[in-house]
């Protein structure tokens, strides 16, 4: 079997690996955003009606799903060149939004939705979709502005390394 080198020696040779399924997965914006607002708010059914009033407890749960939220917002942002982070985050949030408030919708209608310690109905669901949009709209946002900070700033100075070492001539 013929294997191809790390370097070739012509461009025909270079061998191009088909992305794997999660990895293509990770490119669709839609299916990203609305996977990460269905999971969103199932963790937080989950850890608002299982859980303790520890502050531990409260600050790890929140710590998760925070990671949650802005890993997935992460993940989907790496795929692309940084003049695009600015349409996509906003439509990562509005697309996480929805799917969390139909998550929500399906939930309450389920009897199943908390609104604090009590159940959620149908007339808290604006409420719940305001402040949902306040909080995880606001975060993913913010986020992506630290992301393309760090990103641009990492570039800048490897791009000035680079240059520190090109001989003079």
């Amino acid at each position: 079997m013929h294997k191809t080198p790390i370097f070739p020696r012509h461009s025909i040779e270079v061998v191009v690996e088909k992305a794997t399924p999660i990895r293509r997965f990770t490119y669709s914006l839609a299916e990203m955003a609305l996977l990460t607002g269905v999971m969103v708010r199932v963790y937080r059914m989950v850890v608002l009606t299982h859980g303790s009033n520890e502050w531990w407890y409260i600050g790890g749960t929140f710590a998760v799903g925070l990671v949650l939220l802005l890993g997935m917002l992460t993940i989907h942002l790496a795929n692309y060149p940084l003049t695009q982070y600015w349409w996509r985050s906003l439509g990562f949030a509005g697309l996480e939004i929805l799917g969390e408030m139909t998550t929500s919708v399906l939930l309450i209608w389920l009897g199943r939705e908390p609104n604090g310690t009590v159940r959620a109905h149908f007339d808290d669901w604006a409420t719940m979709a305001v402040r949902a949009m306040l909080y995880r709209g606001l975060a993913i946002v913010i986020w992506s502005l630290v992301l393309a900070f760090a990103v641009q700033l990492t570039r800048r100075t490897i791009v000035h390394e680079d240059e520190e070492r090109l001989p003079v001539r």
